[in-house]
């Protein structure tokens, strides 16, 4: 992977904690870590999270098994005018 010099400006107090805190020889490394996860992917299609809902999306059998679900509960008395009906 190819790197790229980067000059940034912090306070004093966070530079000292940070040379405290992180080996001289981790701190590049460390940066890199906070940035990858605190950044959002470049591409928004590599989302993990939208990945795994387009999987669910996709997957017949669990689409059918959700149709066949609500097919059964369609009529389980859970509706707005059945629950003022019970109560009203």
């Amino acid at each position: 992977m190819a790197t790229e010099q980067l000059l940034l400006r912090l306070p004093e107090d966070l530079v000292r904690r940070f040379k405290e805190n992180v080996p001289a020889r981790e701190r590049s490394a460390f940066v890199r870590q906070l940035l990858e996860h605190a950044l959002p992917l470049a591409d928004g299609d590599a989302d993990p999270l939208y990945l795994a809902a387009l999987a669910v999306e996709q997957d017949t059998a669990l689409n059918e098994e959700m149709a066949e679900w609500e097919a059964a509960t369609i009529g389980d008395g859970l509706t707005e005018t059945g629950a003022a009906d019970r109560h009203g």
